[in-house]
């Protein structure tokens, strides 16, 4: 038997202070809101704690709300932890799967024998996909762990032994490791069963049993099952299927860690997952794991051949101290280039007409972002068009809105208490004010906010790497960075990864999780955005490990975009689940919804924008493409649309670039652009395309920022190098471009 392994921090906390020119509160304003003061933690988590997660609502609440490691469900109550596996149980309706944990107290309670009730379950420990809670009092305890993947729930008991109590009456159907050889007391009425192993069923549902060699188990009713162990460590798993070879594999139980590598040479990022044990007894160091769709996919270690149902597909076993998954990282750009054969004229007209996006006041940090945002790509655009007057004047702007933003005084050297960050210490955050959307008070949407202020220093940053540099405005960026997306897992100051999911391979939105269902993701492009601020930021300033970190989340997110969100495939999705897209993720259902409207353009666009160079990702698939926009055309009955029309079209572009350009041609007069578009970026979005065609995803470089397009038998393949000295740039398909000059280079030639 085998139990978690945790890592502390160091000791020696990093100074705050000053960063570079610019500089933040290392307090909240005074009056301003944040997170709660009080941690539902142990003196054992050390740190900065982590918020975004699955389990995230066991630090928020004295117990916690349900949350879902799949292929289980696991919820801290007073009684104990609360077990459920959705399993065949998986519904849907018109616009959601349902796949959560029932109020009832369905299924399974694991319990302390001496202990009723406890009066919290705190955070006791965490790795990158695994969480241990500890019920305590008065020398009665009961420290449980739990992950994502994993069938196991482990327990550890001090001044009592384990329970497990279900719903209703269990069936047992298997016993194995007799406590006394030839003794057999089993019994259909009797109460002792002297084994330490069971096999049950319960409401359709297999369960293995797990207490220590030698230990015996003890039920009146087969729904109170008492283990008489002399030893304090216990484990329980979800079967999937009712077997004596299933139960006899489930002997083991892990905590493991995640690393990630790009390779440029093959444009892929392997990601390796290894597994950390501990023999309890015996001397197995292997594991079991389910893994996701978007795992099982992408990886070549052998899968045995048993299945998990789940709100994400079908999660497949595999065995062993580790697995590697590899996914083809798509390249990213600063901008669409000016194409060959597109006509500047529409472009620079619309240019001139632009209105500020930013305004003299500055906004909350997720409607200011949307503005930088905005603004760095009318930068990046203007320069390609040869409109050198209007780059200079919007990277002007966009630098010096950033620099008031990375001053935590103002004009008169007083503290301000808006444009301004702020470092909370008590969860090791940093929260700007004014803040939206619960970023403050629930830590939400950090990664969404940040990641426009991120993209925004790398435009600045491309052009002028030194005012990226530490002694000037970088430290300041690096803060935002280590907010949403620390890489440091020694950071006292900030969690590791704060909103990325490495098992689950996406973002979680909420801070605290305090949902019925878990967390949730609605803007999954906007975490794109924030990942691919990264890889240009650090390209512009030359940090490549920052750069990697930014392409490992863009790869891995994508994948998980694609199999979730979207389900390109069509594998994923109960067969008579009707939508093609989804518009919120939970941990417990997928809803075909928005946190903010019903509407059909709503739920398709808000994981569409905001459009950039990043988002080519997109297109990946336009056969998927073209049947999102479909449906999304035959709920509206026709191509009339209520709002985000811009948005819709430039999707559309991704497989039908010349209907899209007539669309926007025929609307443009009267189109309200999305609130982080810039129409003239809407014509250069769709007219690149209808010059050069579809997103070409089986041709990959040897370079971070590219991309490839075809149309019929012609490619075009676009680099840009962020560096002054030119470079030989590889394509997988035996294409080169030997002298690749500091800027773009789009060349087209017959596809190979």
């Amino acid at each position: 038997m085998l139990w978690l392994a945790f890592s502390t921090l160091p000791s020696e906390a990093q100074t705050l202070g000053p960063a570079g020119d610019g500089s933040y509160l290392a307090a909240l304003p005074p009056g301003a809101k944040g997170p709660p003061e009080t941690i539902y933690k142990t003196d054992r988590v050390l740190g900065a704690t982590p918020t975004n997660r699955w389990w995230s609502s066991l630090a928020w609440l004295p117990f916690s709300e349900r949350q879902f490691p799949h292929p289980l469900a696991i919820q801290a109550s007073s009684a104990g932890l609360r077990v459920f596996y959705p399993g065949d149980r998986i519904h849907v309706t018109e616009k959601t799967i349902f796949a959560g944990m029932p109020g009832g107290g369905e299924d399974l309670v694991l319990q302390h024998s001496e202990q009723d009730e406890f009066p919290d379950a705190r955070l006791d420990g965490h790795s990158d996909w695994f969480v241990r809670a500890r019920f305590a009092t008065a020398g009665r305890s009961m420290t449980v762990s739990y992950g994502h993947g994993s069938p196991y729930v482990y327990a550890l008991y001090e001044g009592g032994s384990p329970v497990v109590t279900f719903a209703r009456e269990a069936e047992v159907w298997a016993k194995t490791e007799s406590a006394k050889k030839g003794t057999s007391t089993d019994r259909p009425d009797s109460s002792q069963f002297p084994y330490s192993t069971l096999g049950v069923t319960v409401a359709g549902k297999h369960y293995g049993l797990f207490g220590a060699r030698g230990s015996c188990w003890f039920s009146q009713d087969r729904k109170r099952f008492v283990n008489g162990a002399a030893k304090t460590y216990f484990s329980l798993a979800v079967l999937p299927e009712r077997s004596a070879a299933a139960l006899e594999l489930f002997q083991q139980h892990a905590h493991a860690h995640v690393t990630w590598r790009y390779d440029p040479a093959s444009s892929a990022v392997e990601t390796l997952f290894s597994y950390a044990t501990t023999a309890m007894e015996g001397d197995e160091t292997e594991t079991l794991f389910a893994l996701y769709p978007h795992q099982w996919q992408a990886t070549s270690a052998p899968l045995l051949d048993y299945r998990y149902p789940s709100i994400r597909g079908l999660m497949k076993l595999g065995r062993g101290p580790q697995f590697v998954t590899r996914h083809g990282y798509p390249g990213v750009l600063p901008v669409l280039p000016r194409t060959p054969n597109e006509d500047p004229q529409p472009v620079l007209e619309l240019l001139s007409r632009e209105p500020d996006p930013l305004g003299p006041v500055p906004k909350d940090t997720y409607w200011e972002g949307k503005a930088l945002g905005k603004l760095a790509t009318l930068a990046a655009l203007a320069e390609q068009f040869d409109a050198a007057e209007s780059a200079d004047s919007y990277r002007d702007q966009l630098q010096q809105r950033l620099e008031h933003w990375f001053t935590a005084c103002d004009a008169r050297g007083e503290l301000k208490r808006s444009g301004v960050f702020a470092y909370d210490r008590t969860w090791g955050t940093l929260i700007g004010y004014p803040p939206s959307y619960g970023s403050d008070t629930e830590l939400n949407d950090h990664h969404f906010h940040y990641g426009y202020f991120v993209r925004a220093a790398a435009e600045v940053a491309r052009r002028d790497p030194a005012w990226g540099g530490d002694a000037r405005w970088g430290k300041m960026v690096q803060l935002l960075v280590r907010d949403m997306a620390n890489p440091n897992r020694d950071d006292r100051e900030f969690p590791f990864l704060r909103s990325f999911d490495p098992y689950a391979g996406h973002s979680w939105a909420s801070g605290h999780a305090r949902f019925g269902d878990g967390n949730n993701q609605e803007s999954s492009s906007e975490a794109m955005n924030a990942w691919c601020g990264l890889i240009l930021w650090g390209e512009a300033v030359g940090d490549r490990a920052l750069r990697d970190l930014g392409i490992y989340l863009f790869t891995t997110e994508m994948a998980a975009i694609n199999a979730y969100w979207f389900d390109v495939r069509g594998e994923n999705r109960p067969p008579d689940f009707p939508q093609t897209t989804l518009g919120l993720v939970w941990g417990g259902k997928a809803d075909y919804a928005t946190w903010f409207s019903a509407k059909p353009e709503a739920i398709y666009g808000i994981n569409w924008l905001p459009f950039h160079g990043g988002s080519l990702y997109l297109g990946r698939h336009p056969e998927y493409v073209q049947r999102n926009y479909q449906a999304l055309a035959a709920k509206k009955g026709g191509a009339g649309w209520d709002e985000w029309a811009d948005l819709i079209w430039m999707y559309r572009a991704l497989y039908d670039a010349p209907a899209a350009l007539a669309d926007f041609t025929a609307g443009r007069s009267s189109l309200q652009p999305e609130a982080g578009q810039a129409l003239t970026h809407t014509q250069h979005w769709i007219a690149a395309l209808a010059d050069v065609g579809q997103v070409d995803r089986h041709v990959t470089a040897d370079t971070p920022l590219y991309a490839v397009f075809r149309q019929a038998q012609r490619r075009t393949y676009v680099v840009y190098n962020m560096s002054s000295r030119p470079r030989a740039v590889h394509f997988s398909d035996g294409f080169a471009i030997p002298h690749a000059a500091a800027g773009f280079s789009v060349v087209s030639g017959p596809a190979r």
